[in-house]
């Protein structure tokens, strides 16, 4: 477990950018072939127009949220604010920027959001498990200390190992990324072949996710915050409810 994949002299390739990277090219594949199979009137440079917009959106919301969430360091150190490669993207924050930048092209567009949003939903379950094994290897979003045999013990110059250090730690970086392949494989290689309603696989997505994170959660140690309430079950929970709400009021399941 180690942050940096390749060092050249000053240049240095980090996991955690590079899942991201990947997370991106592999996406824009997924989103473009979904495009195509689903009739939505985009051509392959306004794809990947919209590719950009929602990814700078979504980045700008996750680093965002984390950094409200934790004001009283980034207050005091501004300089830290850009420096995502330390780690520090909330997924609700890039949830919440990513969906307003995507609305906004595609009403310019005029493309129904919800026929896109269900193109979409795969391919950023998909980045989040490449995201998490970029944290995996940053050595950040750990666990609590467990006694349990697979815990594991982070490097101590990284984020988890200096707060724990030679302790053996839940992987909740891991848990999340089998559960985030799972809810990726379910939406890719099952649900979106069935007949539906726009907004259908969307809204499984966010409630599959949230009802995952809300679990993981539990394991984590460096949650953000709502005075003594952890942010990310709190917003979790909400997302979920809503989800199911939206899912059965309107019969989304239905061609």
């Amino acid at each position: 477990m180690h942050p940096v994949l390749i060092e050249f002299g000053p240049v240095a390739i980090r996991f955690y950018g590079l899942m991201y990277v990947i997370a991106i090219l592999v996406g824009s594949v997924l989103i473009r072939k979904e495009v195509e199979r689903k009739n939505i009137a985009l051509i392959p440079d306004d794809v990947m127009n919209f590719i950009v917009w929602t990814v700078i959106g979504g980045i700008i919301g996750a680093r965002a949220y984390y950094v409200v969430f934790n004001w009283g360091y980034y207050g005091a150190n501004p300089s830290e604010i850009p420096a995502i490669w330390h780690g520090g993207l909330a997924i609700h924050g890039g949830l919440l920027g990513g969906i307003t930048a995507a609305w906004i092209y595609l009403r310019r567009k005029a493309v129904l959001f919800w026929r896109m949003a269900d193109a979409v939903a795969p391919a950023i379950i998909l980045g989040q498990a490449f995201g998490r094994f970029g944290n995996f290897m940053n050595g950040d979003a750990h666990g609590r200390p467990t006694d349990l045999p697979w815990g594991l013990v982070f490097p101590p110059e990284s984020i988890a190992g200096s707060e724990f250090p030679n302790t053996p730690l839940h992987p909740t970086m891991l848990y999340e990324m089998f559960i985030n392949l799972g809810i990726f494989s379910f939406l890719w290689f099952y649900l979106r072949n069935k007949g539906h309603k726009d907004g259908f696989i969307f809204a499984m997505y966010l409630t599959l996710y949230s009802i995952g994170r809300f679990i993981v959660e539990h394991f984590r140690a460096d949650s953000l915050m709502m005075d003594s309430l952890k942010a990310a079950q709190a917003v979790s929970l909400t997302i979920a409810a809503l989800g199911l709400i939206v899912i059965f009021s309107k019969r989304l399941w239905k061609p």
